[in-house]
């Protein structure tokens, strides 16, 4: 994920700041991260990482768990989360690329982007895309005032997908992985982009703004090294008001406090039973 103009961190997440002056405005992202239960998919992907790199490493492995447990320990428990933190990295570099890509404007592409950009220019050959003409917006912020959220839709492109071809204004996000199937989606990623697709405006470079532009079909571009899947997804009313729920449970969560005061019992004379009771430490 690459950082907007008008993004910022938070101790509760993603927020952006309003370019008038209002109340700053929580991430699509960040409703989703606090509000979606990911812990059935990441658990086994960290088992599925951590046991990868035993096996490679079996015998210094087998050789620590004698001489070295402690660090050994700590080492295992760091490496699902290397990895990643390096899976999210790379995708910043190739949604970065991929944005300075249409936009025509110059950039540098590493050795490790290269395979997905080149995913990104077969796709829009496919599909007979000229940039200059079909790309509406790319990286562009999109905010919802009333309810009080914002997020960053990576595409809008025109694609002949309607009725004897004609163009149609499709809202796409990119998603990148370098293990899962190009044709695998997440259900959130259909609530993501109608958070999108239903703001009220569009924020441009200048800082000027207009209205949301009318989309016409949603969808997830998965940038594979070796292959691309444009899975178009049901980002409708249904999905949004399925959004709406999870922003009110994550706004609850990011304004709960921490910890509360524990309630104190009158004082009273210590029970009969409790008078020779001898506290153990």
């Amino acid at each position: 994920m690459t950082e907007p103009k008008y993004a910022r961190a938070t101790d509760n997440g993603r927020y952006y700041e309003d370019p008038q002056g209002g109340p700053d405005l929580v991430s699509v992202t960040n409703v989703l991260d606090t509000s979606v239960n990911k812990t059935r998919a990441l658990a086994p992907w960290a088992v599925k990482v951590t046991l990868e790199w035993i096996f490679e490493h079996r015998m210094e492995v087998a050789r620590r768990a004698i001489t070295d447990r402690e660090t050994l320990t700590k080492q295992l428990k760091q490496i699902h989360h290397d990895v990643r933190t390096t899976a999210s990295d790379l995708g910043t570099d190739i949604h970065r690329a991929a944005e300075q890509w249409l936009l025509r404007a110059p950039f540098a592409v590493t050795r490790e982007v290269a395979p997905y950009l080149a995913q990104l220019e077969k796709f829009l050959g496919f599909w007979g895309v000229d940039v200059d003409k079909h790309v509406e917006a790319a990286e562009i912020t999109c905010l919802h005032r009333r309810l009080g959220y914002a997020g960053t839709a990576d595409l809008m492109i025109w694609l002949p997908t309607g009725e004897g071809r004609q163009l149609e204004l499709w809202l796409i996000d990119f998603k990148t992985s370098a293990t899962r199937s190009a044709k695998e989606v997440y259900p959130e990623n259909t609530q993501q982009l109608a958070a999108l697709r239903y703001c009220e405006s569009v924020l441009l470079p200048d800082d000027t703004e207009e209205p949301m532009p009318k989309i016409q079909r949603a969808g997830v571009l998965n940038l594979r090294a070796k292959s691309h899947a444009l899975v178009e997804m049901p980002a409708g009313r249904d999905a949004h008001k399925a959004f709406r729920g999870a922003l009110v449970n994550a706004l609850w969560h990011h304004d709960a406090p921490s910890s509360y005061p524990a309630l104190l019992a009158p004082d009273q004379p210590v029970p009969a039973r409790w008078r020779n009771y001898r506290k153990v430490a």
